[in-house]
């Protein structure tokens, strides 16, 4: 833990955060006279709970964590740009993660002035352990692995990761956007193992909540700590906590969601490879699959002019001539299939 302390930016060490009201006092009471605010326009004119407390505490039941473990932000966005912040000197410190991969990390990193060192994965997206960790050095204090990763889908070994977050002299943050699908273990149950682990989760994939923005990081209480000292003090609004409270009482509606996904998911596929039009449907772990087809410019331009939006991958590195494409409802993949039968019958 020592050592985690060391890798902070000595400001961020030294920052005094700021104090709101809400900070100063928790509690019941019948007159609220210290923040400034509104009496009129009940419930909105309140500042929300800028530690989210209740929400941690329903979140920590169901994730099995504590809630002193948890970070809420503005999506998983704010969780990432704020890594930066608390331990990433500008113009001095470098992160290491692979490509492709989630592009918000090496904007992240040029937003904060930081080296952003990428390694490729494998030609079958797998993991180059040796080559991620030569890539660090005595400078490096972020290592980025999502997984299962976007844009390829699939999910990386565990023991490769364990061996990452155990070599690696840094910070190790494994993105979860997606685990929800995939039947691999989610790292936060390891968490107590290793205090140099954060792991990203959000409720915009599985649980439907994209439009929410509301992202969640978990760590040792020490990383917590500074994640909430430099955060905006009242940074989830309270709508957005009554909400939260209210899908964790949806769960089953959320595994059933998953479970409909999957089945369409595995139907999609067996009939995306009857299609002449697919060279390779890439395994996924995802609520998405990375198909490589043939001349994915003209296609994906075919599909848009009969309303339907892929993600044209092709200029991605490893994914030349690649769409991916977000499972939706059964529906929704049967017009995308009949659209693409209907242009490889026009290509004729």
């Amino acid at each position: 833990m020592k050592q985690i302390e060391q890798w902070v930016r000595p400001n961020i060490r030294q920052l005094k955060p700021y104090s709101s009201a809400r900070n100063e006092f928790s509690g019941e009471a019948s007159v609220w006279l210290d923040a400034n605010e509104s009496p009129f326009n009940e419930p909105y004119n309140r500042y929300p709970d800028p530690l989210q407390t209740t929400l941690k505490k329903r979140l920590a039941q169901q994730r099995g964590v504590r809630s002193e473990q948890i970070f809420l932000g503005v999506g998983s966005d704010e969780a990432i740009d704020l890594l930066y912040r608390i331990f990433c000197e500008p113009g001095k410190n470098n992160v290491v993660s692979i490509a492709p991969t989630y592009g918000m990390y090496k904007v992240c990193a040029d937003i904060n002035g930081v080296e952003y060192r990428e390694v490729p994965l494998n030609d079958d997206f797998s993991l180059d352990v040796e080559a991620l960790l030569a890539a660090a050095d005595a400078n490096s204090r972020l290592l980025f692995l999502c997984s299962p990763n976007n844009p390829t889908g699939n999910a990386f070994p565990a023991d490769e990761i364990e061996r990452l977050v155990i070599a690696f002299d840094g910070i190790v943050v494994v993105d979860e956007a997606y685990i929800d699908f995939s039947a691999h273990p989610s790292w936060i149950r390891r968490l107590d193992e290793f205090p140099n682990l954060v792991v990203l989760q959000t409720f915009s994939k599985a649980w439907g909540s994209a439009g929410v923005r509301l992202g969640m990081a978990f760590a040792s209480p020490m990383i917590i700590g500074y994640y909430n000292k430099v955060k905006y003090p009242y940074n989830i609004s309270a709508p957005v906590q009554r909400y939260a409270l209210g899908m964790l009482d949806r769960v089953d509606d959320v595994y059933r969601w998953v479970d409909e996904i999957l089945s369409v998911r595995s139907r999609f596929i067996e009939q995306l490879a009857t299609l002449p039009v697919v060279g390779k449907i890439y395994p996924t772990d995802a609520n998405f699959v990375l198909v490589r087809v043939d001349n994915a410019g003209a296609l994906y331009a075919r599909l848009v002019a009969e309303g339907i939006v892929v993600r044209n991958r092709s200029t991605v590195t490893l994914c030349g001539e690649c769409l991916r494409i977000t499972i939706g409802t059964a529906d929704e993949m049967e017009r995308l299939l009949e659209a693409m039968r209907r242009y490889t019958q026009n290509k004729k």
